[in-house]
């Protein structure tokens, strides 16, 4: 029998952070930021020019992380909690931008009246809005596979990943996917 390996450094720093430690917790974000910058900017660079930019995107998605229960089983996992909070801060962006354009100060809740009704320049506005609806609703109907989509797109893991961090098969995820995209395309056509 071989030794058992020690979990990677950042995945260490994550467990220090759980217990406390606070210089763990900024050597984690330190040590992830670039990482997190090149997947902002893969993921979310397209909704960039009139809306939000990949820094700040990154920055107010890990103010967040940092204000929350640091919970984080490792590296993978973190990685996907923070693109998840990224979908979030995203998604509160673009509404407090549609209500500041519709000249109103009181949060609109958005519905799909209200992204039909954009400009062609607010398509990534409608896109963002449109999915994120379809994904509150899809978790109305089953979380797993609202879970398994938002990891997936959102967080950029694949099947394998994916399974480990919901404790699925394989198999599972690949059903998830195919009803979850089934269920998308309906809701979104």
């Amino acid at each position: 029998m071989g030794a058992v390996e020690s979990p990677p450094l950042v995945t260490q720093l994550l467990h220090a952070w759980q217990q406390g430690d606070l210089q763990a917790r900024d050597q984690a974000v330190e040590a992830m930021y670039a990482e997190l910058l090149a997947l902002a900017r893969s993921r979310y660079g397209r909704h960039g020019g009139g809306t939000m930019q990949p820094v700040v995107l990154v920055n107010e998605s890990l103010l967040r992380l940092i204000a929350s229960s640091p919970d984080y089983r490792d590296r993978g996992h973190f990685v996907a909690v923070a693109m998840l909070k990224m979908r979030s801060v995203l998604v509160d962006y673009l509404r407090a931008r549609s209500t500041r354009k519709r000249g109103s100060e009181h949060p609109e809740q958005v519905t799909l009246a209200l992204v039909a009704d954009q400009t062609p320049v607010d398509d990534a506005l409608a896109e963002v809005l449109t999915l994120h609806q379809g994904l509150d609703r899809l978790a109305a109907v089953d979380r797993r596979v609202a879970s398994v989509l938002e990891l997936s797109y959102f967080a950029g893991m694949n099947r394998q990943e994916i399974a480990v961090l919901l404790d699925v098969s394989v198999p599972t995820v690949d059903r998830d996917l195919r009803f979850g995209r089934a269920w998308l395309n309906e809701f979104m056509a």
